[in-house]
């Protein structure tokens, strides 16, 4: 699969490439069109203490290209990358190092939300780095029964979050399954955020949803400046080159790295409706 050609084709599509050279390269093309990104190293869940520090090290590297390149570019994160299934003392560590980073480079981290069972040892940790350097930020899942909540504590902490709707399989008393009950309440989260939250990110490809969002921030005058949209590398070109033109801020999550047929099939396992929305976006602009 990794080297047939269909498979390159998918994977040139919605990841920039094997190396960052390749993200770079696809981070200076999103620039120029007036499009924020933030890299993504593939390679989550490692099995040693010295992959998670390879993982640190090369995150390292990116902040400093981003800066030698002036990029409008950040950082996302996993944890499980870092070493949290191996040593949560470990994890802590590397992601503070990377965070003091940022910070002195005037850049920022996102942690990345994975599966539930993460999900308060990453808060936790995303509070007490966010109080320590300010330059971290996280992501909260609207499918989460818990999510509200959350957002609800993070707002008053002044810490930025990124909502998505979530892609990982959860049992029912975890998360919502239905897809209108998680738009509803992406719909209702996005909104909390917009009027409270620190300049919240609206991760979606879905038009209705950035229509609501648009009306919403209309509404209340709030300056477009005051968030950004989110969108994934390679899905919605059109929609994104149309957001910019009205503008709004996108930001593009560009992954890279030699374990994308991973990332690709367990997105495709936990959700399979998710390979018809790839199929889709093979065949438009």
């Amino acid at each position: 699969m990794e080297t047939s050609p269909l498979a390159r084709r998918l994977a040139a599509r919605f990841v920039a490439g094997d190396t960052f050279a390749d993200g770079l390269e696809a981070g200076r093309r999103m620039n120029r069109e007036g499009i924020a990104v933030t890299f993504d190293r593939l390679g989550e869940s490692v099995t040693s203490l010295a992959e998670a520090e390879a993982s640190r090290d090369e995150y390292l590297r990116v902040l400093q290209e981003i800066s030698d390149h002036h990029l409008n570019a950040n950082v996302s994160i996993k944890l499980t990358q870092f070493g949290m299934d191996i040593s949560e003392q470990a994890c802590r560590a590397n992601v503070e190092q990377l965070v003091r980073g940022a910070k002195e480079r005037n850049s920022f981290v996102r942690i990345d939300m994975e599966s539930s069972e993460y999900t308060e040892r990453t808060l936790r940790m995303v509070s007490d780095l966010h109080a320590q350097y300010g330059t971290v930020g996280t992501v909260i899942q609207a499918y989460l029964r818990r999510s509200e909540k959350d957002i609800e504590a993070l707002c008053r902490q002044g810490i930025g979050v990124r909502l998505c709707k979530g892609a990982y399989l959860e049992p029912a008393d975890v998360a919502f399954h239905s897809k209108s009950e998680v738009d509803r309440n992406f719909v209702h989260l996005m909104r909390i955020l917009l009027a409270a939250g620190t300049y919240p990110a609206i991760a979606t490809h879905d038009e209705k949803i950035i229509l609501d969002a648009k009306n919403f921030v209309a509404a209340r005058n709030l300056a477009r400046d005051s968030f950004e949209f989110q969108m994934l590398y390679g899905i919605r070109r059109d929609l994104q080159r149309r957001l910019v033109a009205e503008g709004y801020r996108l930001r593009l999550y560009v992954p890279f790295g030699k374990a994308w047929y991973p990332y690709f099939m367990r997105r495709l396992a936990e959700r399979p409706a998710n390979v018809v929305f790839l199929a889709r976006n093979l065949l438009r602009g």
